[in-house]
């Protein structure tokens, strides 16, 4: 391995690669060498695409098939965007090629699967990490000094969030979003597990002891075998009664906000997935305040933004290029942090008793 760069492939030509060609560039302890397609042919035709904008140098060398890149001795890590009903497979025998996995969210189909995945991973001393950029963003840390200054926020009660998009008529009659054999969890797999995993978070990965879901609307594409999850929500439920709600949808406007409420205070952010371009990330401390003098009734808002220098859309300082420079730096240090593993199972399985509760018309699960 190469005591400089982590050296990358991507296995497969997704759109979601596009913005991590360039996360990769910026990451400074990166390198990417190569992409891996079903023909040579495609694996170039993408090269060149991303090439006449984002110019690696030296630039990557196309791969005719997967099996040629995990076999590869110039391959250090590689990123996986392949649909979830077929990652499985690829991130094992990646494990196997002794390669580090950076794999797309949903990591698994359900929980054993990502099980599998951890396991194979740690048996080869690799890295296994799922692909939530904010997790990396330098908001994250300052939002938990907030959370734990104990007057910002309190002592939290209850966490909300929504992550949605109105998917346009060709994407519900054509993407693999909408197939149950290449994307099974549809809005909840590519949306919602970016909410569970807010909630997960603030509450320091604590788990909920009970959850609730709802299927409000599924369906498929004509050839997809199944309906998959358009409109979904979920209620859990965590230890001392802390409680969260999550809404995610393939059939509503693009928001992406969260809330989190206590006793002294709440935080606001409207972008938490994805900042809003700009140099600063973003949230709100808000706290009401009632000034009554007998027939007068006030209601003041005071609100205190807080703010991070971090650029969006893979600038160097970009959540996702932190990303991609974090685990070329585990990589490179040759000790992997199972800290990321851990988490992203977490976030599966409550996942999967979401979904388990709503396909049980809404019964609660205990965890």
């Amino acid at each position: 391995m190469s005591n400089q760069k982590c050296r990358w492939g991507i296995l497969g030509t997704a759109g979601i690669a596009r913005k991590n060609w360039q996360s990769i560039y910026h990451s400074g302890n990166g390198q990417l060498v190569g992409v891996a397609s079903r023909t040579v042919e495609r694996a170039q035709e993408y090269i060149d695409e991303n090439q006449a904008q984002i110019p690696h140098d030296p630039p990557p060398r196309p791969f005719g098939t997967y099996e040629e890149m995990l076999n590869s001795d110039e391959i250090d890590a590689v990123y996986i965007p392949l649909p979830t009903g077929i990652r499985k497979d690829w991130v094992l025998k990646a494990a196997a090629a002794g390669k580090h996995v950076l794999s797309e969210k949903p990591c698994g189909t359900n929980a054993a699967q990502v099980q599998e995945q951890i396991d194979a991973c740690n048996a080869a001393g690799v890295q296994y990490m799922d692909g939530v950029m904010f997790m990396h963003s330098d908001r994250m840390p300052k939002l938990r000094e907030a959370l734990d200054d104990g007057e910002s926020v309190g002592e939290v009660r209850r966490i909300t969030s929504q992550f949605s998009f109105q998917a346009p008529e060709e994407f519900l009659k054509e993407n693999i979003r909408m197939h149950s054999d290449l994307e099974p969890l549809g809005s909840l797999g590519d949306l919602g597990w970016y909410n569970i995993r807010i909630a997960l978070w603030a509450m320091n990965f604590q788990m909920p002891t009970r959850v609730s879901g709802r299927m409000i609307t599924q369906s498929g594409r004509p050839d997809s075998p199944d309906a998959v999850p358009i409109q979904f929500s979920s209620e859990m439920v965590f230890p001392d009664n802390v409680t969260a709600s999550i809404y995610c949808s393939f059939d509503t406007d693009l928001q992406q906000w969260c809330h989190i409420s206590g006793t002294k205070g709440s935080i606001w952010m409207d972008d938490f997935v994805v900042p809003a371009v700009g140099a600063n990330a973003n949230f709100t401390v808000q706290h009401f305040v009632t000034a009554n003098n007998i027939c007068q009734f006030r209601m003041e808002k005071h609100e205190d933004v807080r703010s991070v220098r971090e650029y969006s859309d893979s600038h160097e300082t970009a959540q996702e290029t932190k990303l991609f420079r974090k685990f070329s730096e585990l990589v490179l240090g040759g000790k992997p942090d199972s800290y990321w593993p851990e988490i992203a199972l977490k976030t599966q399985q409550v996942l999967d008793a979401c979904l388990a509760s709503a396909r049980d018309g809404g019964k609660e699960v205990e965890l």
